[in-house]
């Protein structure tokens, strides 16, 4: 039996799926304990832990420990002379008409920031060997008394040559071996000093969290007799053994939403569809990505609460705009829609848990776009009427129906989608037009039509079980590990052997780490080389497969770097400047041996019936039934509610919907 369980802001989702068939189970999330929500949704699917096999988890764990700031007590070390690089940053603003701006918060205060004595030059040479005795008198005593949990350690040019912050690990160990040290050459061997720093700081941060919260999870698991594998999904859209997590805690940011993207690269692959955009909307917010040839879009340009994170991630963008954002009214009387939530305490106010504040949802109860006896497969009590006080200020503010103002809402929050679906498409030069839309969530089916039609995409795919997709797409993601490591160098007659001594050092590294993983089988390698002309202040990334590597010359390299650089910037393809190296990543993968295979759970059925709702500013009369209840080969026409255990779809005027043989509901849009 393989189970996912994916603790999301609102809700907590379990998809278990072996030789008996398939379970699902939506539980509300418990954000003060996380890993209770998890064995909730444990609880309430009815498994024996002992008879699982392959337990795979994702939480906002990590991310909430920096957004709230509540990870654990925190040293920063850094080379003598750069103690407030954390504090100093970039020379830039991101609001620079806001007059009371200022920089984000590090997670580190300046008053637990040390230095020490050494220098590593930018070639990997040693200027001045670090001063251990000033380590032992200094440092320790002030790491020992400061009442710290974890130290980041961040040398200037460590990237080139860790062997300073690797013997300064060992002296603290040797002295405070309860104290968690995280190295930033461990974390990303790359230049750009502050954003090395930023990144092995909340790395140390919140790895104290996560190893507790492992901890606790796998103790739990213990009391209930589990033997099986244990994984953490992390934000590069592969999972690691728990045990090699509280090494990476790092990565595991965005687990949620990267599982996600995977779960429904995995399902639509199934249909034949590699071009997605997904759109996962749930209780708290939305999160949208972009897969081309059935590969996400990894970036290392990742931000959380404004602070850099130099690691591999799948490119998500996130809005607002989830189910349980807010609908509210600004200072100059305009409507708005987030990115305030009213999360899963109270949540909406149709969840009868003291919330007043107005939300998406409670804008779909309005509309009946979302029927109270159907939420969490009939689970959960609904309350239309607090729905309906909770927007009753709303419509008297603009002169409106509650039907026309729950309208409003959900289309203003449509058009925040619209935009955000093109920062990572239209504005990266990827037409939208060219792709299929997979939504998921427990909102996404709901608003897919219309946010597909106003990017003008004509083709969605909804899988089954929507609501649950990113629990599948934790036990549908291979095992993944990157490394990075900068090394500059001009493109000449030589790169070719460069590039293969340099791919060949990283492969023995990553071979030897998932050797010690037990993970030997399926095995495949990624290699990217990240290069830019000689001048240029960022990179462009070149993809280079293990066979390319082995005939690569000079002349091949600069070809491959113009077609890359061409695809972003339109220009560099017959370009005769010169090319530089900036640095290299590696990621090793175990792939699955099988898929699991999401269908619908049958187990969800409403009789077949007439009803009323609203959309676009008027009434309309449409169809309600279960997606259970879709023939082979039966085309439905809009408009339609058709639910399942986890979501409601919405088919507008204008679409039709009809299931093939992998259980996906492929909607169209008529010419």
């Amino acid at each position: 039996m393989r189970v996912g369980v994916e603790v999301g802001g609102t809700f907590t989702d379990l998809v278990a799926i072996g030789k008996e068939g398939i379970r699902v189970a939506k539980v509300p999330s418990v954000p003060s304990r996380p890993d209770e929500g998890a064995f909730n949704a444990l609880l309430a699917s009815g498994l024996t832990i002992a008879e699982i096999e392959d337990l795979a988890h994702g939480s906002t764990v990590a991310t909430n420990a920096v957004l709230e700031r509540k990870g654990f007590p925190t040293a920063f070390v850094t080379t003598e002379g750069f103690r407030d690089i954390l504090a100093l940053q970039r020379h830039n603003r991101t609001s620079i008409y806001d007059l009371e701006y200022q920089k984000p918060a590090p997670v580190v205060k300046r008053a637990d920031c040390f230095e020490v004595p050494e220098r590593i030059l930018a070639d990997g040479s040693v200027l001045t060997a670090l001063d251990e005795a000033k380590v032992e008198t200094a440092l320790i005593p002030a790491l020992k008394n400061g009442g710290y949990e974890a130290v980041a350690v961040c040398l200037l040019n460590a990237y080139a040559n860790p062997a300073h912050e690797e013997q300064l690990r060992s002296i603290i160990q040797a002295r405070l071996p309860d104290l968690h040290v995280t190295l930033s050459s461990a974390v990303t061997r790359e230049f750009r000093e502050y954003e090395r720093a930023s990144t092995a700081a909340i790395s140390a941060y919140v790895q104290p969290v996560i190893d507790r919260y492992i901890g606790r999870f796998e103790g739990r698991l213990a009391e209930n007799g589990f033997n099986g594998r244990f994984s953490v999904m992390q934000s590069n859209g592969g999972r690691l053994p728990a045990e090699a997590m509280r090494q990476s805690a790092v990565t595991a940011l965005l687990s949620g939403p990267a599982a996600g993207v995977m779960g429904a690269t995995r399902q639509a692959s199934r249909s034949g569809y590699e071009n997605l955009i997904t759109l996962d909307i749930g209780g708290t917010s939305t999160d949208v990505s972009v897969v081309t040839g059935g590969k996400p879009g990894l970036t290392n340009e990742f931000m959380i609460d404004g602070l850099p994170v130099r690691i591999p991630v799948i490119d998500i963008n996130t809005v607002g705009a989830g189910g349980g954002s807010i609908i509210w009214i600004d200072e100059g009387g305009m409507l708005r829609a987030g990115p305030q939530s009213a999360g899963a305490d109270p949540g909406p106010a149709c969840y009868g848990r003291g919330g007043k504040l107005p939300t998406i949802t409670d804008a779909h109860v309005i509309r009946q776009t979302m029927r109270p006896e159907a939420f969490l497969g009939g689970r959960m009590q609904i309350d239309p009427e607090a729905s309906r006080a909770a927007f009753k200020p709303i419509a008297e503010h603009f002169g409106m129906t509650l039907e026309e103002a729950a309208d409003s809402a959900i289309q203003l929050a449509n058009a925040n989608i619209v935009r955000a679906i093109q920062l990572i498409s239209t504005e990266r030069g990827k037409d939208p037009r060219d792709y299929v839309m997979i939504p998921y969530g427990g909102a996404g089916p709901l608003h897919a039509a219309q946010v597909a039609q106003d990017l003008g995409i004509r083709t969605i795919v909804v899988p089954p079980n929507a609501g649950v997709m990113s629990a599948y797409g934790l036990i549908a993601s291979d095992f993944v590990q990157f490394e990075s490591m900068t090394h500059r160098a001009v493109v000449d007659g030589g790169a070719g052997d460069l590039v293969r001594g340099i791919f060949k050092e990283m492969k023995d590294r990553a071979l030897t780490r998932f050797h010690e993983l037990g993970l030997d089988s399926n095995l495949r390698l990624d290699f990217i080389a990240d290069m830019r002309f000689v001048g240029q202040a960022f990179e462009v990334p070149v993809a280079l497969s293990e066979s390319e590597v082995a005939k690569l010359d000079g002349a091949a390299i600069q070809r491959l770097f113009g077609t890359a650089h061409e695809k972003i910037y339109f220009f560099g393809a017959s370009s005769d400047k010169p090319i530089e190296f900036v640095s290299f990543r590696l990621g090793i993968s175990a792939e699955l041996a099988d898929l699991p295979v999401l269908v619908e759970t049958g187990d969800y059925s409403v009789e077949a019936s007439e009803i009323e709702l609203f959309d676009q500013r008027q009434k309309w009369q449409g169809t309600l039934m279960s997606r259970s209840q879709i023939g082979d080969g039966q085309i439905l026409t809009g408009p339609m509610l058709l639910e399942d255990p986890t979501s409601t779809l919405f088919v507008p005027a204008g679409w039709s919907a009809a299931q093939d043989e992998n259980h996906n509901l492929i909607l169209t849009r008529a010419e």
